[in-house]
């Protein structure tokens, strides 16, 4: 494995690789590597002749009161896990190489990011979509690879390419989760042992939300007014949002019809966990599950 903090170097070695029509995968990541980023690195190595990792704490995406400073950061045991999974170049640039100077010009997400977490992180999408079509533009991947807990981030991005005819595919990869079912989040170490044993419950609630859309209820509100009293009842943390939406859209509906996410934040004292469950509404039949398979959005 190759590792590589300068821009100029990457480029060299990108262009080598395209020189030898070598397909590239690429997994962008901020680091604190856990299993859902392993699994992310799994699949882009299986289906890519070249695997390329970065690691990097983007600024733009953290807000004046958010974790920017203290968000962990483990280089050197996130190098051996990604040679361990066969990365090819792991990029770890430092801020100033990224952001050599003031920026001219940067993204600015006009739809979707006026629900779910962008309600009340202004600008973190801008800063995301900034960040990704850097990286894009110096990696030059054929596909990048995107987990689905993060799914407002993967439609922000997939918007992204669409409108800017990026010849890269995006790949939406499953949520990898702990055996009690809590999404794995570089953030749960932040959380006390009382709120780890009620962390799991964000997305037993979202579950049963789905739960009632197989049933049959089609009622927006009802079935998030019951997600809400769940949450309230048995988590001891602040509810930042509960959402049905369309997706990949993410436009408001009164009545649920076609694929939509049912997603959820909460704020424990250090840690603000975010869950989903995305459906296909008219994959479910009488008696059985959701019979549309998801997996690329």
């Amino acid at each position: 494995m190759i590792f590589i903090s300068s821009v100029n170097e990457l480029r060299n070695n990108i262009n080598s690789l395209k020189k030898e029509q070598k397909t590239i995968g690429f997994v962008a990541t901020m680091g604190a590597l856990h299993k859902g980023h392993l699994s992310l690195m799994e699949r882009a190595k299986k289906e890519n002749d070249v695997l390329v990792v970065s690691i990097f704490v983007n600024p733009l995406q953290f807000g004046p009161d958010e974790d920017y400073e203290r968000y962990p950061r483990s280089l050197e045991e996130d190098t051996k896990l990604a040679e361990e999974k066969g990365a090819d170049i792991l990029f770890a640039p430092s801020a100033a190489e990224m952001y050599p100077g003031p920026m001219f010009n940067t993204v600015k997400v006009t739809s979707g990011t006026d629900v779910l977490c962008g309600k009340s992180r202004p600008g973190h999408f801008d800063g995301v979509a900034t960040v990704v079509l850097k990286l894009f533009q110096m990696m030059q991947p054929d596909c990048a690879y995107f987990g689905q807990k993060d799914a407002q981030q993967v439609a922000v991005i997939k918007n992204m390419v669409f409108d800017f005819n990026i010849p890269v595919h995006i790949s939406t990869c499953k949520t990898m989760r702990e055996d009690d079912g809590l999404a794995v989040s570089s953030r749960n170490v932040y959380l006390s042992k009382k709120e780890r044993r009620e962390a799991p419950l964000l997305y037993e609630s979202l579950q049963r939300g789905a739960g009632r859309v197989k049933e049959g209820m089609r009622d927006a509100d009802s079935i998030k007014s019951e997600i809400m009293l769940s949450l309230k009842k048995h988590m001891d943390a602040v509810i930042d949002y509960v959402e049905i939406l369309s997706y990949p859209s993410l436009k408001q509906m009164d009545r649920i019809s076609g694929q939509i996410i049912i997603a959820g934040a909460v704020q424990f004292s250090k840690a603000r966990l975010i869950d989903n469950v995305i459906i296909d509404v008219n994959g479910y039949r009488k008696g059985q599950g959701n019979v549309s398979h998801y997996d690329e959005i």
